[in-house]
């Protein structure tokens, strides 16, 4: 039998720099870009979350919601440092680890589970756990059940420093009651058509009779549909495929000079080029993104005559991209350029950061479908 722990550090930034700085313990913390740079919420201290701050959130609004807050530029070399150690706690209990950000992972402990031995899940969470906080400093929440979605839910019920375990067998039960959105591939907008509908738990949702799966999620019904009750076979993998390579920019101030939106795109498509390269990857696909000073935000993209890796193509079509766009009066507050549709896709998927508020940020991006 499998057992999956997904493990979560709670507020991994703020409390690095809590336990940096112990000044700021106990105090409301909002990591990210200032408020006057249109910079945005990294990471909230749980001091600042009592007041509604939360990730992404423009730190303009968080300062209104929370002016007591301290605010501080993000250190990625830092965070990426203590994210290390963490990985390398995981590492000591299994070889099977997948991260999926530098504050989150996946560990398969099966391997690591004997129960004739009384060495339970239970058991091997509570000493992960202990480790992280006696070598780090840090907490990390902790989900354990069979599957990986599960895992996942559960280590999000009970934050900070949680500890929640799923018994085999338990997963439609525990599932049941929690708010459809908690389920992986239930996006907001999803979720609020589904409750349009009466379906505002999971247990409702699972209930659905297959053709009503079929209809409303299409190619996707049957793994939703499982995933309603608990089944998930998906395995921890150890490496993951680049399916994107991007970069994107807030602008301090609205741009709409030709020539330096035109130098600012052609930066991206540069710094996206070398990580093509350092990556061994070639794509065909060029993407822009563009966000007007209204803030309605939409891309672009077509298709090179062959796949590539170099900064000059990727720089003139993301400019004719660009330059379709350029209409008299319109602004722009966002730019980014994206590479996909691979020619190679084997290399292991470079851990996403959004660093916020910074001149040039990692582009993540979750569809909701």
């Amino acid at each position: 039998m499998k057992h999956i722990i997904h493990a979560d550090l709670d507020a991994f930034y703020a409390a690095v720099e809590q336990l940096d700085n112990p000044e700021l313990l106990g105090k409301p913390v909002l990591v990210g870009g200032r408020p006057e740079n249109r910079g945005v919420v990294a990471t909230a201290s749980y001091e600042a979350r009592q007041f509604g701050v939360r990730s992404a959130m423009p730190m303009r609004t968080a300062v209104r919601n929370c002016p007591q807050g301290i605010v501080i530029a993000p250190r990625f070399t830092r965070y990426r440092e203590m994210s290390r150690r963490v990985m390398d706690i995981f590492r000591s209990f299994t070889e099977l680890v997948e991260p999926l950000s530098l504050d989150e992972a996946y560990l398969d402990i099966s391997a690591a589970v004997n129960q004739a031995e009384g060495r339970w899940p239970l058991g091997v969470a509570l000493e992960l756990k202990r480790r992280v906080k006696d070598e780090t400093g840090l907490t990390v929440s902790v989900g354990v059940s069979v599957s990986k979605s599960v895992s996942k839910i559960a280590s999000d019920l009970d934050k900070p420093d949680g500890l929640v375990v799923v018994p085999p067998g338990d997963e439609p039960g525990f599932l049941a009651p929690l708010p459809v959105g908690k389920l992986w591939g239930i996006g907001p907008k999803t979720a609020e058509r589904l409750k349009s509908e009466g379906i505002d738990t999971i247990g409702i949702l699972a209930a659905q009779p297959p053709d009503w799966f079929a209809r409303v999620f299409g190619q996707r019904a049957e793994s939703v549909r499982q995933r309603a009750v608990g089944l998930d076979d998906e395995p921890v993998h150890t490496e993951r495929v680049t399916k994107s390579v991007s970069s994107e920019t807030t602008f301090p101030n609205d741009l709409s000079d030709r020539a330096e939106l035109r130098r600012v795109l052609e930066a991206l498509a540069d710094g996206v080029a070398g990580s093509l390269e350092r990556k061994g990857l070639q794509g065909r696909t060029v993407t822009v993104k563009m966000r007007l000073a209204d803030f309605a935000t939409f891309s672009r993209q077509t298709t090179l005559p062959a796949p590539s890796s170099d900064a000059a193509p990727i720089r003139e079509t993301a400019w004719r991209l660009l330059a379709a766009e350029l209409t008299p009066g319109r602004s722009f507050r966002l730019l980014g350029v994206g590479v996909s549709n691979f020619a190679e896709a084997n290399a292991v998927r470079q851990l996403s950061l959004w660093e916020y508020g910074l001149t040039t940020e990692a582009a993540k991006s979750a569809d909701d479908n």
